[in-house]
Parts: C-alpha cells; structure tokens; sequence
C-alpha cells in the first residue's frame, strides 16, 4: 500500500511535513515588505499606496480559489493511501485545468473587476492610476498563480512539503530580486513591481510542474476518461464547493470583526489591527501542522486504516496545540514590545495593551479549531465542516448581539474567542463519526 510504502506515523514525520511549511510562511511577509520598501524609494506616497491596493485587490480576488490547495490535498491523499496512482495523477491535471480555467477568467474579466474594485475601495485618481497599471499587468499572472494552488495540494498531499519550501523560495527570491532591478535599476516604477510578480508566478508554474513530473511519468495525465469522469468530477466540485462557502463565511467573521471595531474610534480600530497581526503570525506557525493533518489522515483514509486515521489525528494536534502554548506566552510576554515596533502611536500602543490578553489566549482556543480543520479536509469531510461552520457563526453572531453593548470592545474580542471555541465544538462532535466511517482500527480494507 502506498500509505505504509510512506512509513511509520511518528513525530519526525509529522515534524518532517509540517517544518518546510512553516519556512515557507516565514518568507510571505519579506515579500510584502521589499515590495513596499521598494517603491517608498520613489520618495513619493501614491506607488506605496497603488501597490498596496493593488495587492489587496488580487489577494481578495484570488482567495475565491483558495479551496483548490486544500481540496486537492484531501483528495490526493487519500488515493495515495488507497495506492491509486493513476487517481493522483488525474486530480493534478482535474485541478489544474480548474486553475488555469480560473485564472483566464481574471485575464478577461480584468476591466470590470478593476471597475468593481475601485467603486468598492475608492482611492485618489493618482493612487487609482497608478494601482490600474499594477493590475493591468497583475491579471495576467492569474493562471499561474491560481494553478499554483494545485500544485501546492499535490505535493502537500505527497508530503513533499520541502518542495513547496523550494517553489515558495524561488518565487519569492525571484520576485524580491526583479523587484530591486525593475524599480530601482531600471526605473519602471509601479509596474515594475507588476511585472516581477508575474515572471515569479509564470516560471513557478514551471517549476512546480518539473516538482511534480512524477504525476506525468505515465499515462494518467492524458486519461481523459478518467480525468472528466462524471462521478470524480461531482465529488471535486463538492468537496470544493463547500471549502469556499465555509472559506466565505470565516472570513466574513473576520471582516465583521474590522467594521464593528470602526465604531469604536481610530484608536481601537487601530490598536485591533496591530493585534490581528499576532493572529497571523499563529497561522504562519500553525499551519505547517495542519497540512501535515491533512496529507496523513487523508493518507489513512485512503487506506481504509482506522488505527493509523486516529495516530495520525493525535499526532498532529499534539505538535499544533502544544505550539500554541509558547505562542500564547511569547504573545503576553513580549507583546507590549511587538505593539511598540508596529505601533508608534502611544495612544494605540496603550490600548492594544489593554487588549492584549485576548490575543494571548487566542492561539490556544484556535489552535484545536485549526487542527480540525486539518483532519476534516483530509478527510475530505467538508459537508460537516461547512455545517459546522454555518453553526459556529450563528453563535458567533448571537454573541456579539450581546457582548457588544455589554462590554464594547472587550465584548468584539470574546467573541473572536467564542468563535473559536464552536468551531472547535461543532467539528470535535463530528469526530467520532469520522472515525467510526472507516474500517475497524488495524483493519485494511480489501
């Protein structure tokens, strides 16, 4: 079987997937800030501002296909764990021509999404001028980028997670370097900074694709039976389908996280978003041990081995929990440093501080929803996770109704919590259930 071809499930391996993930996070936020650092040395306020619209404006427009990474891995793990090569190669060439479909949609559509964009995200004409050209040359790195997320599933399902580090640090090494030359050598500005992203994007396409030549070493690829087989195409979409309704309705709770805090003054607003930044860093950390869920209880799925879904489960939550306990420390620790480095007004670095506990506590009630989240897309048991998620931000939403005219501010942050703690409750119910799905614990499946 190809699950136990993989090896035994012991912490070096858990460690083994989640590890490059977490260096491959790390690289994000160095790329924001050279793109940022770059054009602030054409000594004037709009490219800073275009190109940090601009990016927004991709990033939230991209993020619709972000269910491609996450099912695909569900799905590729699991024929892996059922030892259906051919399978894993078809998913590849499935979720691809969803990327590439994807992204050509961009490319087309580009003129009324930049209409759209700015009517939504109103700039100055200069600001809105300059982000034009940003997107303008942007969308056409839309194909690679989306596909890009079906080769990242792929390899996490493979747990050839240090080949999503090397694709992640050839892009964004490539990116930062064309980005010095373009702008500050070459004098190309805002577009410049385009220009590099796309080149980055086009010939990581390429390189992910050499990283997963193995799925085209055979036939499969080019099985177009069974790669648009109807009942293998209904079950993607599902499982697709429901990871972007649950996707839309977390970040919807996050969204209305900003605006209610808006009604609390600048200050606040301020000082939230200086925190929100601490919840990123949790998923940077976090997530490396949640693809690692992902790629091994959808490989015991596969393999119809209850014992091995259940090891796998603990396993990986053991490593992304007990993370969340330094995570939490450092934060109360050296918080109020962290506040004043982003922060240089003393009126946010005071009330973030008021605040800070919150944040604190928050990487540990997240960090059992983050991992559910990684053993159900394993599992591929996304109509329980979009239920459960449909549950948890109705009481999210019932809370706030009340802790909001309770305690204000205080009352946005326990809510935050709140919502953490029923999507941990709503998928930790369901667990037994998915446990009980599989074959008898030591028990394959014939």
């Amino acid at each position: 079987m190809a699950e136990a071809a993989a090896g035994p499930l012991t912490h070096a391996r858990v460690l083994k997937i989640a590890l490059p993930i977490v260096l491959s996070n790390a690289t994000v936020p160095i790329l924001g800030a050279v793109d940022t650092g770059v054009v602030g040395q054409l000594g004037a306020a709009a490219p800073i501002g275009a190109v940090g619209l601009g990016a927004v404006i991709v990033a939230a427009f991209y993020w619709i296909y972000g269910f491609l990474r996450m099912g695909t891995t569900g799905l590729v793990a699991q024929a892996r764990g059922a030892g259906d090569v051919a399978e894993t190669g078809a998913l590849l060439m499935r979720a691809l021509l969803i990327g590439l479909g994807g992204g050509l949609l961009f490319v087309v559509l580009q003129v009324p999404i930049m209409a759209l964009a700015f009517r939504v995200a109103p700039a100055s004409a200069e600001v809105e001028g300059l982000a034009g050209t940003y997107l303008a040359i942007r969308f056409w790195g839309a194909p690679a980028a989306i596909a890009i997320y079906a080769v990242t599933g792929w390899l996490i399902a493979l747990e050839r997670t240090r080949a999503v580090l090397v694709l992640q640090l050839w892009m964004n090494g490539l990116n930062i370097g064309l980005d010095l030359w373009f702008v500050l050598g070459l004098g190309l500005g805002v577009g410049g900074v385009a220009t590099a992203t796309i080149i980055a994007e086009w010939t990581g396409l390429a390189l992910g694709l050499w990283l997963c030549r193995a799925a085209f070493a055979g036939e499969q690829w080019r099985d177009w039976a069974r790669i648009f087989d109807a009942g293998k195409l209904r079950r993607m979409m599902a499982v697709n389908g429901d990871i972007l309704i649950r996707s839309v309705l977390l970040q919807g709770s996050f969204v209305a996280f900003l605006f209610l805090a808006a009604d609390f003054g600048d200050v606040t607003l301020a000082a939230n978003q200086v925190l929100l930044q601490f919840l990123e860093i949790t998923a940077y950390a976090l997530d490396g041990f949640a693809f690692s869920a992902e790629a091994l209880v959808g490989g015991a799925l596969g393999a119809r081995d209850r014992a091995a879904l259940r090891r796998a489960a603990v396993l990986t939550s053991q490593w992304g929990v007990g993370l969340s306990l330094p995570l939490g420390a450092a934060f109360w620790l050296g918080g109020p440093w962290l506040i004043d480095v982003m922060a240089k007004a003393p009126e946010v670095q005071v009330a973030a501080r008021v605040f800070l506990p919150w944040i604190a506590l928050l990487p540990l009630v997240g960090s059992v929803a983050w991992m559910l989240d990684g053993i159900f897309i394993g599992a591929t048991r996304t109509r329980e996770m979009r239920n459960a998620m449909l549950v948890s931000v109705a009481i999210y939403v019932a809370g706030l109704v009340v802790l909001l005219p309770a305690l204000g501010n205080h009352g946005l942050w326990l809510g935050l919590i709140v919502l953490n703690v029923a999507r941990a409750a709503t998928l930790g119910l369901r667990y037994p259930a998915l446990e009980a799905s599989v074959a008898e614990p030591g028990v394959r499946a014939a």
